[in-house]
């Protein structure tokens, strides 16, 4: 999942190999209805354990996608930002969130492939509601949001289906409510259930 035509560095493709070995050996299957689209926005959901991150690394993964996931700049400091970067992380000023709107719609605009993986909920706690920017993005930039999932119940996985913004927020994350509800995360009690007002 890096960025460019780049060989990932050796640290990046054995971390990978070891996330995809355990990954094999914890019985899941992948949902694979993927879009068509050579640009969109994953919707990384529910997301309430820091088990998601490494199950959709191997999800996407296996599924032979090269997704890619925002972090703020510090991360991408020596001696960690090549690994960042070659696992697939763009580095954003998170100081202002329409500032990071505004950088991922001109990535958009620039490049002729490119994914974006985006967690709505922001964080493994309780989050009061989800945050807009992955809607924004997409919106703006002119592409469809994938529609990410991890089931633990039926330990289940990846993309499943697309679904194009209208701009109509409430009536949009009536219809994503909808979905989400049908997969259930590690830890059900940290969904959050509250979409907000855009």
């Amino acid at each position: 999942m890096q960025i460019g035509n780049t060989r990932p560095g050796l640290a990046a493709r054995m971390l990978r190999g070891l996330i995809m070995a355990w990954y094999g050996t914890r019985g899941w299957t992948e949902a694979a209805d993927i879009p068509a689209e050579r640009k969109y926005v994953i919707i990384a959901a529910p997301h309430t354990s820091n088990w998601d991150f490494p199950y959709f690394i191997a999800l996407t993964t296996r599924l032979g996608i090269k997704s890619h996931f925002m972090g703020k700049n510090s991360l991408f400091r020596w001696p960690f930002g090549r690994l960042m970067r070659d696992m697939g992380g763009v580095p954003v000023d998170r100081s202002k969130s329409g500032n990071v709107v505004e950088a991922m719609v001109k990535r958009f605009a620039e490049e002729d492939d490119f994914i974006l993986t985006i967690a709505p909920e922001g964080t493994r706690g309780k989050a009061r509601v989800w945050k807009s920017g992955f809607y924004q993005i997409a919106l703006q930039a002119g592409v469809p949001m994938a529609l990410g999932m991890m089931d633990y119940a039926k330990k289940r996985g990846g993309i499943s289906g697309v679904f194009w913004p209208t701009g109509n927020y409430k009536a949009d994350m009536e219809k994503l409510a909808a979905f989400y509800a049908t997969c259930t995360p590690k830890h059900p009690e940290l969904a959050t259930r509250d979409f907000g007002e855009g």
